[in-house]
């Protein structure tokens, strides 16, 4: 059985952590499968670009990639699961991913992880390891009540989260990708903001009917983004949607409301595929933790999400 879950690997803060690194991998195996690919959004594709920041972006954070000058990126979409090749069309690929590593110079890097649907399934790592497990236990022919319809009737969001992903996109460059971790921007002054990512799609978002989404093969999503950008380069725009009072810093299942005020910090401009996509992607590591001086972590689950997916590119290799 798949369903979709997450690209973010959620954990507790340290003083209330049960679940390790290594248990959390070992749960997205027990839930899809052991193999030498991703633990999570196994199949993806890989596509090179930039990024030009906005004069507001310089305003909210110091970090380098705001600096004002056209920065190289690489970018990955993907779809949901640990299952290398999941056709695009099964329910069990949503949300989809979409992953931003930002080269700076000398050689420095920093990265966002993101997925198309606002919100996460669960608070914390327990939860997390505890829904993976009983997806692993409730395959086809498991006697009802299964261990995964006992635990959403006692996770109504993960229930919700489960029961509320988008149709099937056009395209991986139709769709809005979502941070769902906060972080907190520094600027020269030291004023302090708190932000989730959102990235939107300058071609708007585009989604199949369930016609067109049956005549659609495996891997439509891979032949159509690398149709897109031969014939033209695909723009983002990377927006920071703003906290208020009140607004829960470190729960990922708890989306902050869409009248929050969003800051555009720049636009990225995908222009194309990588070469060699198989060796780029066994060697390619996004860390959504690995972060540069003006940006900080403001979620205590990030740590854990960096522990976690070190051990997953280690068994890549």
């Amino acid at each position: 059985m798949t369903v979709g879950i997450s690209s973010a690997i959620a954990g507790n803060g340290a003083g209330d952590a049960h679940e390790s690194p290594k248990q959390l991998v070992d749960a997205l195996h027990s839930a899809f499968g052991v193999h030498h690919a991703r633990a999570v959004h196994a199949k993806g594709v890989l596509l090179k670009g930039t990024f030009s920041p906005t004069a507001q972006a310089k305003k909210l954070s110091r970090a380098a990639v705001f600096s004002g000058a056209s920065i190289p990126v690489t970018v990955r979409f993907s779809d949901f699961t640990g299952i290398p090749d999941i056709p695009d069309t099964a329910d069990g690929a949503n949300p989809r991913g979409f992953a931003v590593k930002f080269h700076l110079s000398g050689g420095a890097e920093t990265d966002i992880v993101t997925h198309s649907f606002n919100g996460f399934p669960t608070a914390t790592a327990d939860e997390f390891g505890q829904l993976l497990r009983a997806i692993g236990a409730s395959g086809e022919g498991v006697a009802k009540p299964t261990a995964l319809d006992q635990f959403l009737t006692n996770h109504p969001i993960a229930k919700t989260f489960l029961t509320s992903q988008k149709p099937a996109p056009v395209s991986y460059a139709t769709l809005s990708y979502f941070g769902v971790n906060s972080f907190c921007f520094i600027n020269a002054r030291g004023q302090r903001t708190y932000v989730r990512y959102r990235f939107v799609p300058k071609a708007g978002e585009q989604f199949l009917d369930a016609a067109s989404l049956n005549s659609k093969g495996p891997g439509y999503l891979l032949d159509e983004i690398a149709t897109r950008i031969a014939a033209t380069p695909v723009e983002y725009a990377w927006f920071a949607q703003i906290s208020e009072k009140g607004d829960v810093i470190d729960d990922p299942s708890v989306a902050w409301p869409e009248s929050r005020k969003l800051v555009k910090l720049g636009t990225i401009t995908i222009a194309k595929l990588l070469v060699d996509q198989s060796t780029a992607d066994k060697t390619m590591l996004f860390m959504p933790g690995n972060l540069v001086a003006g940006i900080e972590a403001a979620d205590p689950m990030i740590a854990m999400r960096n522990a976690a997916y070190p051990i997953s590119f280690g068994e890549r290799q």
